[in-house]
């Protein structure tokens, strides 16, 4: 069975995309699985996020610099996720990514996921359909358990591959996930981050206009848009995990997707 060993974010290689990936680098400095590889002028090429757990587990999380002419999401077993141009209106984001960097400045931990939201405007459904087919042959791919378009890779052994996940710990990390929305007019890069913060102190840190919540999640996560050389093709959020007090959960484990949601084969 082949397997999805990489899920790369490309950027294009110029000065604009080196500094963005540059501050994302700081902005994961606490986060022990997150190794660089630098240019030799010193800059960074390449971030990687390996899952702690369990041993062995892919796919890895890339961010890179490469040679493509707009930011691009690319699957190692194939399927690849490019940005169309879109000048439609929207809300600019007030945020820069080196300021968010500033203001969370080792309050970062871990990577709870990334992923990619789809537009209607430009993916059909047979083409999100077939999109799902192509990485349910090749990872563990789960439904979200209460029925929304947003299906997670969690990172899995080639055992767990070819058979399920039965191992439910905390570590098995960063999930990948994919959204599909007929309403949305670009597609749009998300990164949810598990801070050490609480829900008070991060509305203090990011009031609105530059922080949102969405209705049913607001106990979860913070919103935070950024800004970035790639706008308009491309939005891109952050997801500020509030600090979660207590033993591990369910969805830190992964057993709320596996054993709620179901694998999609």
């Amino acid at each position: 069975m082949e397997r999805l060993t990489e899920i790369a974010f490309r950027l294009p290689r110029t000065p604009e995309s080196a500094a963005f990936l540059g501050q994302l680098r700081t902005l994961l400095a606490g986060v022990a699985y997150a190794e660089s590889v630098r240019a030799p002028g010193g800059a960074v090429e390449r971030l990687t996020l390996t899952p702690p757990r369990p041993s062995g587990a892919r796919p890895l999380t890339i961010f890179e610099l490469a040679d493509t002419p707009t930011p691009a999401v690319a699957f190692d077993t194939g399927p690849y996720l490019g940005v169309e141009g879109d000048v439609l209106p929207d809300v600019l984001p007030t945020v820069d990514l080196a300021e968010l960097t500033r203001r969370l400045a080792g309050h970062v931990r871990r990577v709870d996921h990334t992923g990619v939201n789809l537009p209607g405007r430009t993916t059909s459904p047979e083409q999100w359909r077939d999109l799902l087919l192509a990485l349910a042959s090749t990872s563990t791919l789960y439904r979200y358990p209460t029925g929304e378009e947003w299906p997670f890779i969690l990172p899995s052994t080639p055992d767990e591959l070819r058979g399920n996940i039965r191992d439910f710990v905390v570590g098995r990390e960063p999930r990948f996930e994919l959204v599909y929305e007929e309403w949305r007019t670009r597609t749009e890069w998300q990164f949810a981050l598990w801070t050490d913060l609480t829900r008070a102190e991060l509305e203090l840190l990011f009031p609105e206009p530059e922080g949102i919540t969405f209705p049913g999640l607001d106990e979860i996560f913070r919103v935070v848009p950024v800004n970035h050389p790639w706008w308009p093709e491309v939005s891109i959020r952050f997801d500020l995990c509030y600090r979660i007090e207590g033993g591990p959960t369910d969805w830190e484990t992964g057993e709320w997707l596996v054993t709620a949601g179901g694998r999609i084969r």
